[in-house]
């Protein structure tokens, strides 16, 4: 008897932990505005025509009323870069990084073989004040968390436009918190324990897929990849902290009205959620 005891007070002692780890912040300001939109997945891009991440794919989302989703690389210079991957390879068929290069090479790079090239954050934000909102996703390399995310900052301080930041990298969600505490900022996330691709250690795989890190970067939301949403981290947190919940990236109308019915904000991609 004493022995069962001793285990439940110690099961007990592990889930509080556990649930204390998952802890969120809620009620941000912000809620109320962002919650109105639909959000395009590296805008409305419609490939190959309109490569993501594009001028063109922003325009075409706020000329439909939507909010968009985008990433933003630290180049050499300090200039932000509004592309999601750091290698070119993919989306300009270049085998540089985004991060060794300047804002005077980047018109050696079209997008996709369009005529778009990469933009600049700046250039995206001028686009979307005082229309819809973004977004934000901080794409760190390495350590360099510590640099990108005050330029970014720095950026969003002069933005009067509505937006929010997320990222995969919970130094860029601390960061923001402890630097810039009123901005929403959010925890993105997915399985990456089912990941084989993703170039991580166990142990951190472990820790991001189920949110160990929210004690300390005290999240606004969580951007989880909408296939593994079942997670039992994901659900505890859902139970015990009730924060927003963001939807990624969507592909179907189907998978659109489950998210939206489970309350979620939604980002979508290459197809017209209001059809």
């Amino acid at each position: 008897m004493k022995f069962l005891i001793a285990l439940l007070i110690v099961l007990a002692a592990v889930f509080a932990v556990w649930c204390l780890l998952l802890c969120c912040r809620r009620n941000h300001e912000a809620w109320p505005l962002l919650r109105r939109f639909r959000y395009a997945h590296r805008g409305y891009h419609d490939k190959p025509v309109i490569p993501e991440n594009s001028m063109a794919a922003f325009r075409r989302a706020v000329e439909r009323g939507w909010g968009a989703e985008l990433d933003v690389h630290l180049m050499a210079d300090g200039n932000l870069a509004v592309i999601h991957d750091s290698n070119l390879r993919r989306t300009a068929g270049a085998d540089v990084q985004i991060e060794n290069l300047t804002l005077a090479d980047l018109d050696r790079y079209c997008l996709e073989e369009s005529q778009e090239h990469i933009p600049l954050l700046q250039d995206v934000l001028a686009l979307f004040a005082g229309k819809t909102p973004l977004i934000i996703e901080l794409k760190t390399a390495g350590s360099n968390f510590a640099a990108l995310c005050p330029a970014v900052a720095a950026v969003l301080d002069r933005y009067e436009g509505d937006y929010c930041i997320e990222s995969f990298d919970p130094r860029a969600v601390w960061w923001f918190r402890k630097h810039r505490p009123r901005v929403c900022r959010g925890q993105l996330a997915e399985n990456f324990l089912a990941d084989k691709g993703a170039a991580l250690p166990g142990y951190q795989k472990f820790v991001l897929t189920n949110l160990l890190t929210n004690l300390l970067t005290r999240p606004d939301f969580i951007a989880y990849r909408f296939e593994d949403r079942h997670g039992l981290s994901l659900r505890l947190c859902r139970a015990v902290w009730r924060p927003v919940e963001v939807s990624w990236t969507l592909r179907s109308k189907e998978q659109l009205d489950a998210a939206e019915q489970a309350g979620n904000l939604c980002i979508f991609e290459r197809f017209d959620p209001e059809k």
